[in-house]
């Protein structure tokens, strides 16, 4: 595969179950050495991307270009340039961690002496050394991750595609896995990786967001929130009530409440000024912000909703 030409191609995908769209015209490239993010909530077309890339259904219409391949015509070369990762990734829980990896490692026909390096190398990638022992079922929701992300290298792909790979850990362990994946793409792996988690967009290299089966926006993660076409306030307060109740003074503003803190949506340059004298006696923090990732998502569904 030339370094120059994309990993993954997918040029104007189309998929429907019935009469319902899970992917309407997804485009997008990812090269090696680059994490790419599907994001966006259930039903955005996320999984089916992944699907059709791993040659497991086909489009509709639009084609998909893997590691130089066409899924639909040749799915086994295709697969043997991918990993791939689904949301529900099956490990034998009545298996040790080594015994999994020798599982899988078997599924591929791995030489023995290239097995036993790869497993090795495997387990001190991903942390598990310790753990090498110990049974599947008796793992941790992120350790159960980590192997079954090791399970999904055991054949040294080049390109990887992970389904939702975090969903149901802790947060900490989440961060864990997301540095192995930032290793994996500096050592020239392709990554697309889907998630819900609008933390885990801002990790990605670039991103794409969807909405049942619509591209919304695309492009780097700090990039994406200049879409946003409004301004935003934030106040911070123990006395919320006193303040939300204050507010209702002023009209064409739109306030999200998130714990003790309000979000403010508005497009008004002289509003910051007016909250200030407004809740000057109130002992709290106020000042412009800038939109996240998810608020731009979500405004973005809402207005393709209205259109």
């Amino acid at each position: 595969m030339n370094p120059e030409t994309a990993a993954i191609q997918f040029n104007d995908l189309r998929r429907s179950y019935g009469v319902a769209p899970a992917l309407a015209g997804l485009s997008l490239d990812v090269f090696k050495g680059e994490i790419v993010g599907l994001i966006g909530p259930d039903g955005a077309g996320k999984s089916t991307a992944m699907r059709i890339a791993c040659a497991l259904i086909k489009p509709d219409s639009g084609m998909a270009v893997i590691a130089g391949f066409d899924p639909v015509t040749q799915p086994q070369r295709v697969k043997e340039h991918i990993g791939y990762m689904p949301q529900r990734f099956s490990l034998y829980p009545d298996l040790s961690v080594i015994e999994n990896l020798r599982f899988f490692a078997d599924l591929y026909a791995i030489p023995d002496g290239k097995r036993i390096q790869q497993e090795q190398r495997l387990l001190e990638f991903s942390r598990l050394e310790p753990f090498k022992n110990r049974r599947a079922g008796q793992l941790s929701g992120g350790m159960k991750q980590k192997l079954a992300l090791s399970c999904t290298l055991i054949h040294a792909p080049d390109i990887l595609l992970l389904d939702e790979p975090t969903t149901g850990v802790d947060p900490v362990s989440r961060q864990e896995f997301w540095t192995i994946l930032r290793e994996l793409a500096q050592s020239d792996k392709a990554l697309l990786v889907s998630t819900p988690y609008m933390d885990e967009a801002e990790l990605c290299d670039r991103i794409v967001l969807m909405h049942q089966g619509a591209t919304l926006a695309a492009g780097p993660p700090d990039r994406i929130p200049e879409l946003f076409p409004r301004k935003l306030i934030e106040i911070i307060s123990a006395d919320i009530e006193e303040v939300i109740d204050r507010l209702k003074q002023i009209t064409n503003i739109e306030i999200h409440r998130i714990g003790g803190k309000l979000r403010i949506v508005h497009n008004d340059p002289k509003l910051l000024e007016q909250l200030r004298e407004l809740l000057n006696d109130l002992e709290l923090t106020i000042h412009s912000v800038p939109p996240s990732i998810e608020e731009t998502l979500i405004y973005l569904m809402q207005h393709e909703q209205a259109a």
